[in-house]
């Protein structure tokens, strides 16, 4: 059950996360804490001890005051703070650096994509889909949630739940 909830549950909220981003520029509530309610199934199915839950719990509590310190200062959205938390709470602090990096580098290479294709005139059979008509106008904000889940995906499986799922 634990190696079911990180190798299919998880990748699939966080591409759900990631699409809805894209399609929106918004991350439902109910998609993050379905993240973190995740976790917990994860956290029984793994037998994880109360101890270890408690550094995940104060990783994602790391993760989600990080996030929204980043919100507050207008780098991400709400929505993008929450699911940082989210993942911060699977990952714990053995991996949070590391996906911060790669989320970051993510973030930084989906900002120069977006950026260089707002340079470019939208065809016309594009310009009939609402939401890449809202990603291609230079007014709207970068969908984050993108890179946060490539971010995810790129480490998930080098990560200690990775491995914990293996064997529980």
């Amino acid at each position: 059950m634990a190696e079911l909830l990180v190798v299919i549950l998880l990748p699939v909220l966080l591409a759900a996360s990631a699409g809805w981003d894209m399609a929106s520029f918004t991350i439902p509530n109910f998609l993050t804490l379905t993240v973190a309610g995740a976790f917990l199934l994860f956290a029984f199915a793994a037998g994880l001890s109360p101890a270890v839950i408690g550094w995940h719990l104060l990783a994602g509590l790391l993760g989600l005051v990080l996030g929204f310190t980043m919100f507050a200062l207008g780098w991400i959205g709400g929505g993008d703070a929450k699911l940082f938390a989210g993942v911060a709470l699977w990952l714990g602090f053995s991996d949070l650096m590391p996906y911060a990096l790669l989320a970051s580098v993510c973030g930084g290479a989906l900002t120069i994509a977006v950026l260089l294709l707002r340079q470019v005139p939208l065809p016309a059979m594009l310009a009939r889909q609402d939401w890449l008509t809202r990603l291609h106008d230079a007014r709207s904000g970068i969908p984050y949630g993108v890179a946060l889940a490539a971010g995810a995906f790129f480490l998930l499986p080098s990560t200690e739940i990775f491995r914990l799922a293996a064997t529980a």
